[in-house]
Protein backbone atom coordinates (compact mmCIF):
# COMPACT_ATOMS: atom_id res chain seq x y z
CA UNK A 1 0.00 0.00 0.00
CA UNK A 2 2.81 2.36 0.93
CA UNK A 3 4.58 1.58 -2.35
CA UNK A 4 1.36 2.29 -4.28
CA UNK A 5 0.95 5.63 -2.53
CA UNK A 6 4.59 6.48 -3.21
CA UNK A 7 4.23 5.64 -6.91
CA UNK A 8 0.97 7.57 -7.16
CA UNK A 9 2.45 10.60 -5.41
CA UNK A 10 5.47 10.43 -7.71
CA UNK A 11 3.25 10.32 -10.80
CA UNK A 12 1.19 13.29 -9.64
CA UNK A 13 4.37 15.22 -8.83
CA UNK A 14 5.87 14.43 -12.24
CA UNK A 15 2.65 15.52 -13.97
CA UNK A 16 2.64 18.79 -12.00
CA UNK A 17 6.26 19.49 -12.94
CA UNK A 18 5.50 18.77 -16.60
CA UNK A 19 2.52 21.14 -16.56
CA UNK A 20 4.59 23.86 -14.86
CA UNK A 21 7.36 23.51 -17.44
CA UNK A 22 4.82 23.50 -20.26
CA UNK A 23 3.12 26.60 -18.83
CA UNK A 24 6.40 28.49 -18.73
CA UNK A 25 7.13 27.54 -22.32
CA UNK A 26 3.57 28.50 -23.31
CA UNK A 27 3.79 31.92 -21.65
CA UNK A 28 7.22 32.53 -23.20
CA UNK A 29 5.69 31.78 -26.60
CA UNK A 30 2.79 34.15 -25.91
CA UNK A 31 5.08 37.01 -24.92
CA UNK A 32 7.45 36.21 -27.79
CA UNK A 33 4.65 36.36 -30.39
CA UNK A 34 3.34 39.55 -28.83
CA UNK A 35 6.81 41.14 -28.95
CA UNK A 36 7.26 40.26 -32.62
CA UNK A 37 3.83 41.74 -33.32
CA UNK A 38 4.82 44.95 -31.52
CA UNK A 39 8.02 45.20 -33.56
CA UNK A 40 6.06 44.74 -36.80
CA UNK A 41 3.60 47.44 -35.72
CA UNK A 42 6.38 49.88 -34.82
CA UNK A 43 8.23 49.24 -38.08
CA UNK A 44 5.06 49.65 -40.18
CA UNK A 45 4.04 52.85 -38.38
CA UNK A 46 7.52 54.36 -38.74
CA UNK A 47 7.84 53.40 -42.42
CA UNK A 48 4.40 54.77 -43.33
CA UNK A 49 4.99 58.00 -41.43
CA UNK A 50 8.24 58.53 -43.35
CA UNK A 51 6.31 58.23 -46.60
CA UNK A 52 3.46 60.44 -45.39
CA UNK A 53 5.43 63.26 -43.73
CA UNK A 54 8.14 65.55 -45.01
CA UNK A 55 10.04 68.66 -43.97
CA UNK A 56 10.68 69.62 -47.62
CA UNK A 57 8.15 72.22 -48.84
CA UNK A 58 8.85 71.31 -52.46
CA UNK A 59 7.60 67.77 -51.85
CA UNK A 60 4.60 68.87 -49.79
CA UNK A 61 0.92 68.52 -50.60
CA UNK A 62 -0.36 70.19 -47.42
CA UNK A 63 1.10 71.93 -44.37
CA UNK A 64 0.20 70.54 -40.94
CA UNK A 65 2.51 72.59 -38.74
CA UNK A 66 5.57 74.78 -38.67
CA UNK A 67 8.00 73.15 -41.08
CA UNK A 68 5.90 69.96 -41.23
CA UNK A 69 4.05 68.83 -44.32
CA UNK A 70 2.03 65.96 -45.73
CA UNK A 71 3.16 64.34 -48.94
CA UNK A 72 0.66 63.33 -51.62
CA UNK A 73 0.68 59.86 -50.05
CA UNK A 74 0.06 61.31 -46.59
CA UNK A 75 -2.78 63.48 -47.87
CA UNK A 76 -4.43 60.43 -49.42
CA UNK A 77 -3.88 58.29 -46.32
CA UNK A 78 -4.95 60.78 -43.66
CA UNK A 79 -7.27 63.25 -45.39
CA UNK A 80 -9.24 61.25 -47.96
CA UNK A 81 -12.02 58.65 -47.54
CA UNK A 82 -9.23 56.05 -47.40
CA UNK A 83 -8.61 57.14 -43.80
CA UNK A 84 -11.83 55.37 -42.73
CA UNK A 85 -10.60 52.10 -44.23
CA UNK A 86 -7.24 52.48 -42.50
CA UNK A 87 -8.93 53.39 -39.21
CA UNK A 88 -11.40 50.50 -39.04
CA UNK A 89 -9.46 47.74 -40.83
CA UNK A 90 -7.77 46.43 -37.62
CA UNK A 91 -11.14 46.24 -35.86
CA UNK A 92 -12.64 44.26 -38.74
CA UNK A 93 -9.60 41.96 -38.78
CA UNK A 94 -9.95 41.22 -35.04
CA UNK A 95 -13.55 40.08 -35.48
CA UNK A 96 -12.58 38.07 -38.57
CA UNK A 97 -9.73 36.41 -36.67
CA UNK A 98 -12.06 35.32 -33.88
CA UNK A 99 -14.51 33.86 -36.39
CA UNK A 100 -11.92 31.89 -38.38
CA UNK A 101 -9.48 30.75 -35.67
CA UNK A 102 -11.01 27.26 -35.44
CA UNK A 103 -10.85 26.72 -39.20
CA UNK A 104 -7.25 27.68 -39.92
CA UNK A 105 -3.97 26.08 -38.94
CA UNK A 106 -1.67 27.42 -36.23
CA UNK A 107 0.75 28.61 -38.94
CA UNK A 108 -2.10 30.40 -40.73
CA UNK A 109 -3.24 32.02 -37.48
CA UNK A 110 0.30 33.25 -36.79
CA UNK A 111 0.59 34.75 -40.28
CA UNK A 112 -2.78 36.45 -39.83
CA UNK A 113 -1.63 37.89 -36.50
CA UNK A 114 1.49 39.36 -38.06
CA UNK A 115 -0.58 40.79 -40.94
CA UNK A 116 -2.92 42.33 -38.39
CA UNK A 117 0.06 43.85 -36.54
CA UNK A 118 1.20 45.50 -39.78
CA UNK A 119 -2.31 46.85 -40.43
CA UNK A 120 -2.38 48.24 -36.90
CA UNK A 121 0.95 49.98 -37.54
CA UNK A 122 -0.48 51.68 -40.62
CA UNK A 123 -3.61 52.62 -38.68
CA UNK A 124 -1.71 54.37 -35.84
CA UNK A 125 1.05 55.89 -37.98
CA UNK A 126 -0.71 59.26 -37.68
CA UNK A 127 0.73 59.68 -34.16
CA UNK A 128 4.05 60.70 -35.72
CA UNK A 129 2.26 63.63 -37.37
CA UNK A 130 0.63 64.77 -34.11
CA UNK A 131 3.02 63.97 -31.24
CA UNK A 132 6.73 64.54 -30.74
CA UNK A 133 9.00 61.52 -31.16
CA UNK A 134 10.30 61.92 -27.59
CA UNK A 135 6.80 61.83 -26.07
CA UNK A 136 5.91 58.74 -28.12
CA UNK A 137 8.98 56.90 -26.84
CA UNK A 138 8.40 58.12 -23.28
CA UNK A 139 4.78 56.98 -23.31
CA UNK A 140 5.78 53.63 -24.79
CA UNK A 141 8.26 53.01 -21.97
CA UNK A 142 5.71 53.99 -19.31
CA UNK A 143 3.17 51.67 -20.92
CA UNK A 144 5.72 48.84 -21.04
CA UNK A 145 6.49 49.21 -17.32
CA UNK A 146 2.80 49.35 -16.38
CA UNK A 147 1.97 46.41 -18.65
CA UNK A 148 4.77 44.28 -17.20
CA UNK A 149 3.61 44.95 -13.64
CA UNK A 150 -0.05 44.28 -14.39
CA UNK A 151 0.69 41.12 -16.36
CA UNK A 152 3.00 39.81 -13.62
CA UNK A 153 0.31 40.44 -11.02
CA UNK A 154 -2.29 38.67 -13.15
CA UNK A 155 0.04 35.66 -13.51
CA UNK A 156 1.06 35.36 -9.87
CA UNK A 157 -2.03 36.43 -7.92
CA UNK A 158 -4.02 33.76 -6.09
CA UNK A 159 -7.15 35.90 -6.41
CA UNK A 160 -9.67 34.71 -9.00
CA UNK A 161 -10.34 37.69 -11.27
CA UNK A 162 -12.30 35.77 -13.91
CA UNK A 163 -15.39 37.70 -12.85
CA UNK A 164 -13.86 40.86 -14.28
CA UNK A 165 -14.24 39.56 -17.82
CA UNK A 166 -17.87 40.41 -18.56
CA UNK A 167 -17.60 43.86 -17.01
CA UNK A 168 -14.41 44.71 -18.90
CA UNK A 169 -15.72 43.46 -22.26
CA UNK A 170 -18.85 45.58 -21.79
CA UNK A 171 -16.55 48.50 -21.08
CA UNK A 172 -14.61 47.91 -24.30
CA UNK A 173 -17.84 47.82 -26.33
CA UNK A 174 -18.89 51.07 -24.68
CA UNK A 175 -15.52 52.63 -25.52
CA UNK A 176 -15.80 51.63 -29.18
CA UNK A 177 -19.31 53.08 -29.47
CA UNK A 178 -18.36 56.29 -27.64
CA UNK A 179 -15.22 56.72 -29.75
CA UNK A 180 -17.16 56.33 -33.01
CA UNK A 181 -19.79 58.83 -31.84
CA UNK A 182 -17.13 61.32 -30.77
CA UNK A 183 -15.50 61.16 -34.21
CA UNK A 184 -18.51 63.14 -35.38
CA UNK A 185 -19.07 65.20 -32.21
CA UNK A 186 -15.42 66.16 -31.72
CA UNK A 187 -15.92 66.91 -28.00
CA UNK A 188 -12.62 67.38 -26.08
CA UNK A 189 -14.32 66.52 -22.77
CA UNK A 190 -15.76 63.26 -24.11
CA UNK A 191 -12.36 62.46 -25.65
CA UNK A 192 -10.65 63.03 -22.28
CA UNK A 193 -13.21 60.85 -20.48
CA UNK A 194 -12.83 58.07 -23.06
CA UNK A 195 -9.05 58.15 -22.66
CA UNK A 196 -9.19 57.98 -18.86
CA UNK A 197 -11.70 55.14 -18.81
CA UNK A 198 -9.79 53.37 -21.59
CA UNK A 199 -6.56 53.31 -19.56
CA UNK A 200 -8.37 51.75 -16.59
CA UNK A 201 -10.23 49.18 -18.69
CA UNK A 202 -7.16 47.95 -20.56
CA UNK A 203 -5.09 47.93 -17.38
CA UNK A 204 -7.69 45.57 -15.93
CA UNK A 205 -7.77 43.50 -19.12
CA UNK A 206 -3.99 43.06 -19.02
CA UNK A 207 -4.21 41.31 -15.64
CA UNK A 208 -7.40 39.44 -16.57
CA UNK A 209 -6.09 38.16 -19.91
CA UNK A 210 -2.80 37.03 -18.38
CA UNK A 211 -4.59 34.98 -15.72
CA UNK A 212 -7.01 33.64 -18.31
CA UNK A 213 -4.16 32.48 -20.57
CA UNK A 214 -2.56 30.70 -17.61
CA UNK A 215 -5.77 29.04 -16.42
CA UNK A 216 -6.80 27.99 -19.93
CA UNK A 217 -3.44 26.29 -20.48
CA UNK A 218 -3.59 24.43 -17.17
CA UNK A 219 -7.14 23.26 -17.89
CA UNK A 220 -6.20 21.85 -21.32
CA UNK A 221 -2.56 20.84 -20.87
CA UNK A 222 -3.40 17.24 -20.01
CA UNK A 223 -4.91 16.68 -23.47
CA UNK A 224 -1.61 17.45 -25.19
CA UNK A 225 -3.22 18.92 -28.35
CA UNK A 226 -0.24 20.67 -29.93
CA UNK A 227 -2.34 22.35 -32.65
CA UNK A 228 -4.78 23.75 -30.10
CA UNK A 229 -1.98 24.92 -27.80
CA UNK A 230 -0.33 26.69 -30.75
CA UNK A 231 -3.53 28.55 -31.59
CA UNK A 232 -4.13 29.30 -27.91
CA UNK A 233 -0.71 30.95 -27.67
CA UNK A 234 -1.48 33.11 -30.72
CA UNK A 235 -4.87 34.15 -29.35
CA UNK A 236 -3.24 34.95 -26.02
CA UNK A 237 -0.58 37.02 -27.77
CA UNK A 238 -3.29 38.89 -29.70
CA UNK A 239 -5.23 39.68 -26.52
CA UNK A 240 -2.17 40.99 -24.67
CA UNK A 241 -1.03 42.87 -27.79
CA UNK A 242 -4.40 44.65 -27.97
CA UNK A 243 -4.24 45.46 -24.25
CA UNK A 244 -0.79 47.02 -24.69
CA UNK A 245 -1.59 48.98 -27.85
CA UNK A 246 -4.83 50.40 -26.49
CA UNK A 247 -3.29 51.34 -23.14
CA UNK A 248 -0.44 53.04 -25.02
CA UNK A 249 -2.80 55.00 -27.28
CA UNK A 250 -4.99 56.16 -24.40
CA UNK A 251 -1.98 57.16 -22.28
CA UNK A 252 -0.57 59.08 -25.24
CA UNK A 253 -3.58 61.38 -25.09
CA UNK A 254 -2.48 62.42 -21.57
CA UNK A 255 1.31 62.26 -21.80
CA UNK A 256 2.01 63.06 -25.45
CA UNK A 257 3.39 66.48 -26.40
CA UNK A 258 1.75 67.65 -29.60
CA UNK A 259 3.74 69.03 -32.49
Amino acid sequence: MADFQTIRTGQVGARTVAIDEGLRAHMNKVYGLMSVGMLITAAAAWAISNLALTADPSAAAAEIGSGRYLTDFGLTLYASPLKWVVMFLPLVMVFAFGAMINRISAAGAQLFFYTFAAAMGISISWIFAVFTGFSIIQTFLITAIAFAGLSLWGYTTKKDISGWGSFLIMGVIGLIVASIVNIFLGSPMIHLAISAIGVLIFAGLTAYDTQNIKNTYIAHAQHGDAEWLGKSAIMGALNLYLDFINMFMFLLQFLGNRE
